[in-house]
């Protein structure tokens, strides 16, 4: 029981590990691809303020369907799983079951609104599916005795009935979403070759005359922006500034050399 409870202990340090990594580590190699390298990367950042790397985060989030509805199935089964683990699971066991399930999928559906707002009902549908899928079977590990309520531990028995065995497939699922299909999704968009913002037409002042440059957008600044410009690889000022669709930076790393 004790192995099993360190295994356990392991496996939801090693998720929270994951996820504060992808947040942490994605949007600076997302810099360091797009923009060519890693002093192109320390000048994006230092334009606009390392403490906005979290933008870059966020950019991210809304511009990949894939990341969006990964990252948001898997914090919403992460959540379920914490709060269960700490009384949580006490409170459902006592309610009916309609409730329980009931207070389960409210942030599966909150999800499910969110993505499906920014990227589309079918990529909302989804999401939202999957995530109360995943919360459903962590709601069975406790109702079928797979997970003891008072402790959250996995109570190490054998698989007696077929809710058990489902329950133990959701784990497995869960647990591969968080740590391998999670940051596969995460490095490809990283480096896929996209902006993660806008990509713009500006008039820049090169220091010998206004040129016509195509930039990528960094920060707002007066009547203009602050931006990297794509010809000149530094950080500019851009003016009259007109909307490109085409959010091609470069070939993706699969593609490159």
């Amino acid at each position: 029981m004790a192995e099993s409870t360190a295994v356990e202990d392991s496996r939801r340090s090693a998720a929270r590990i994951v996820v504060a990594a992808l947040v942490l580590a994605v949007p600076v190699v997302k810099l360091a691809w797009t923009l060519g390298g890693g002093s192109a990367a320390r000048e994006a950042l230092y334009a606009m303020g390392p403490s906005n790397i979290m933008e870059v985060a966020i950019d991210l989030f809304l511009a990949e369907p894939l990341l969006a509805a990964s990252l948001a199935v898997v914090v919403s089964h992460m959540s379920y799983s914490y709060f269960s683990a700490r009384g949580g699971a006490l409170r459902h066991l006592r309610s009916p079951v309609p409730l329980a399930v009931g207070s389960a999928m409210v942030v599966p559906v909150a999800v499910g609104v969110v993505v499906g707002a920014i990227n589309g009902p079918v990529w909302g549908t989804a999401t939202g599916a999957l995530a109360a899928l995943l919360r459903l079977t962590v709601f069975l590990e406790y109702r079928t005795g797979r997970r003891s309520p008072e402790s959250g531990k996995r109570t190490g028995e054998a698989v007696g009935s077929l809710w058990q065995g489902v329950a133990d497939a959701g784990r497995i699922a869960a647990l591969a979403l968080t740590v391998i299909v999670l940051p596969l999704v995460a490095f490809g968009v990283a480096v896929n070759g996209h902006s993660w913002t806008t990509v713009m037409f500006c008039d820049v002042d090169t220091g010998s005359g206004t040129e016509r440059a195509r930039v990528i957008e960094l920060g707002r600044q007066g009547h203009g922006i602050t931006a990297w410009s794509l010809d000149d690889h530094q950080v500019v000022v851009g003016e009259n500034c007109l909307l490109d669709e085409d959010e091609v930076i470069r070939p993706p790393l699969w593609r490159s050399g």
